[in-house]
């Protein structure tokens, strides 16, 4: 028998921070420095993956306190180097005097002005390696670390004032044997006795905390745990940052968002919350009480009189409609601006007068920015285009975003709310693309078989001609509630599909967000049913055009998109040539055991599948696996083994049934990749492993000199 205390491990794990000085040095040699490709080779003007890899990352954009200037970041990839590295710009609002402010071989990123513009926070590399909070002056120079955390440093908030400072890393949570046999210090055993052990990506043994710390201007000061022995997440993981913060506007409170919870109960909710930590009294309120599904994103009124987050209503759907909550701060009364608006939102900040909200959410294919009067709830579109905008700061006569397309990535503009015009103010991937021709995108409304019209975008391949025949790609989403909308991905990338001879079928089909919550929530406990029938829907709609080679279809997708393949690969009756399935699941049943976020599987299969509950017997008698001898078409599969949301083994399930009935099918596997691929040599190699395989079933072509996988490295030395 043994005891172990978490309380006392995570106030072990807090002793072990540390605020030091650490490197000042910003000195880089300059072979480590990855900076922007100038040998792209380009022939015939054909957008290729050496395009995909050379464009440049733009992020994060941050207006200086008197509105003047936009800070922001560019990140590119050495594929030698197989990394990335993020440098930092400033710009005039109107998009002129843009100046690279760092130039070094470590990412600089989370960066924010302080002391009234004068100066710029950030994060990058210390001596330890890890990442610690930084300041510099406007123009990059005099770099100064004010942190050496042996965790480092995740995300860092300054108060209004300024007079402290709130950064995030980590504090040891875990059971190894050591803690509970200290005889043994070498052994790597974790004992584990609860529920959520390991998530994403990563075996949890260690999980962030907020810190606060005085600041002087120059220098941060002792760093206090604010949840010292409490064994929960603030940001939670894997996506929360420094969004789940807020000072309110007289620094006196800071909100963030926790889960708190642990092992089995932590696995089955997602009823987060937001906790008001009082700076002065060194007390903790949570605000959020009763509301039972995700809240977050806090952000406050420019006068402090009302807080506005993100909620959901559901403990256990995490794909819930997002609503725009706001308290009054004084009584405490809440509500619900979104009530009547039927759409999910994703960000928000308030207008600089506190009478509205601008907001982004998904809607009919596209994701525009609106605007909602906090008093009579009326919502007005701000800007919107076949695009999705992302990101929002606030002026009194305009909003400054990044947006996107399917055709190209993210760039800063900005909306003039005088008469909603924008204006594109970065243009870093312009000179670039112009260089290639790029594919057409269209709108094409498909009917369903349940009498109901679906938003599909179609890609066409750069000088389209409808006279010709070309075969077509069925790209099936994952999420599985993740709006196709104008989506840019630097891997599911559909420009560079079409790019490549093909033609791209995209459908919203049924549980996307966009077309209001009956449509997104339609898909739980349905997963082989209604967007099964609506993805056939969509490619028997495309059969029908001349110009589509009807025997040339090929069906891709990733996490649920992978699982869609795989039951599509039972059920399609020769609609498909061949199939690319990534991270899917295949086995149902294996699946609900696998999986950590325990909620998503209840809530989308309907619990257990030794449960009684007639959803959930429905749910896995539909599991891809029991359908294998139905399959023909010839099948690709790729999955990282550090996926832990779906195991790898759910693949190489589905690889060995596919190869023990006769059908063709390869498998990719990366060891050191989770659910994405993120590294730049792997994400290259999956393109070119993704197209070959494309190419050979789709368009015949002949790749037998790339197929030659073993190679003998036993051969006797002469």
């Amino acid at each position: 028998m043994y005891s172990f205390n978490k309380t006392a491990a995570i106030m072990m794990g807090a002793t072990l921070l540390a605020t030091s000085s650490c490197d000042n040095s910003a000195e880089q040699s300059e072979e480590q420095i990855i900076d922007r490709p100038t040998d792209v080779k380009i022939e015939n003007r054909h957008y290729s993956i050496d395009v995909l890899e050379a464009l440049g990352r733009v992020s994060s954009p941050v207006l200086s306190p008197d509105g003047s200037k936009i800070l922001y970041g560019i990140s590119y990839e050495s594929v030698e180097q197989n990394r990335s590295n993020n440098d930092l710009y400033v710009m005039n609002v109107d998009g002129t005097e843009n100046n690279r402010i760092t130039k070094t071989a470590k990412s600089e990123g989370n960066a924010v002005w302080i002391a009234n513009g004068e100066k710029i926070a950030f994060t990058t590399a210390g001596e330890n390696g890890a990442p610690q909070l930084w300041i510099m002056n406007a123009d990059g120079s005099d770099r100064k670390c004010l942190t050496s955390l042996k965790n480092g440093v995740e995300g860092f908030l300054f108060s209004p004032d300024e007079k402290s400072v709130m950064v995030i890393s980590s504090v040891k949570y875990e059971r190894k044997a050591d803690d509970v046999y200290p005889d043994l210090p070498d052994a790597t055993g974790r004992i584990i006795d609860d529920m959520l052990y390991k998530h994403w990506d990563e075996w949890v043994t260690a999980i962030p905390h907020p810190f606060l710390a005085s600041f002087d201007g120059s220098s941060v000061g002792e760093l206090t745990d604010l949840m010292i022995g409490e064994p929960y997440e603030a940001p939670m993981r894997p996506f929360g940052g420094v969004e789940s913060f807020a000072f309110s506007p007289d620094s006196k409170k800071l909100l963030y968002v926790s889960r708190k919870k642990t092992g089995m109960e932590y696995a089955l909710s997602t009823n987060s919350d937001i906790y008001c930590y009082d700076i002065e009294a060194k007390t903790t309120a949570n605000l959020t009480e009763g509301m039972m599904g995700y809240d977050t994103n806090p952000v406050f009124s420019p006068d402090g009189s009302r807080l506005a987050w993100l909620s959901m209503e559901h403990d256990g759907y995490e794909s819930d409609k997002n609503r725009i909550f706001i308290m009054d701060v004084t009584t405490g009364e809440k509500t619900d601006l979104t009530v009547d608006w039927d759409y999910t939102v994703s960000e928000i900040a308030w207008a600089k007068d506190g009478s509205s909200i601008f907001f982004i959410a998904p809607k009919d294919g596209v994701t525009p920015v609106f605007n909602i009067n906090v008093d009579t709830r009326e919502v007005k579109e701000v800007a919107n285009g076949v695009c999705d905008y992302t990101s929002l700061q606030i002026l009194a006569d305009k909003v400054i975003t990044m947006r996107h397309s399917m055709l190209a990535p993210n760039e800063i503009c900005a909306i003039n709310l005088a008469d909603n015009s924008v204006s594109q103010l970065t243009k870093v991937n312009d000179d670039l693309l112009a260089q290639v021709d790029m594919p057409t995108v269209v709108n094409r409304q498909v009917p369903t078989t349940d009498g109901k019209m679906m938003t599909t975008w179609v890609v066409y391949p750069p000088k389209f001609d409808p006279e010709k025949k070309y075969p077509a790609i069925l790209y099936c989403q994952g999420g599985p509630q993740q709006a196709v909308s104008q989506f840019w991905s630097y891997r599911w990338n559909l420009a560079l599909m079409a790019a490549q001879g093909y033609i791209v079928i995209a459908p919203n089909r049924r549980g996307l967000p966009g077309f209001g919550t009956e449509w997104n929530a339609q898909i739980s406990k349905d997963y082989g049913g209604q967007n099964m029938k609506d993805y056939l829907s969509a490619v028997d709609d495309m059969k029908r055009e001349a110009y589509v080679d009807a025997e040339h279809i090929g069906a891709v997708g990733a996490s649920y998109g992978g699982f869609s393949v795989y039951w599509l690969a039972g059920h399609h009756e020769g609609r498909f040539a061949c199939l690319i399935a990534h991270a899917g699941i295949f086995n149902m049943e294996a699946q609900y055991l696998e999986t950590e976020e325990m909620w998503f599987a209840n809530w989308d299969m309907g619990g257990a599948f030794w449960s009684p509950d007639p959803k959930a017997q429905a749910t896995f008698a539909t599991s891809p696996h029991k359908f294998v001898d139905k399959w023909t078409a010839p099948i690709l599969i790729t999955h990282g083994e550090r996926d832990y949301r779906i195991l790898s083994s759910q693949g190489e399930m589905a690889f060995n049934a596919a190869r023990l009935n006769g059908v063709p099918a390869e498998m990719l596997i990366f060891p050191d990749e989770n659910h994405w691929i993120l590294k730049p040599q792997n994400a290259i190699l999956w393109q070119r492993v993704f197209f070959r395989w494309l190419d050979k079933w789709l368009q015949g072509k002949d790749y037998q000199n790339t197929d030659k996988m073993m190679v003998s490295e036993n051969k006797e030395d002469k």
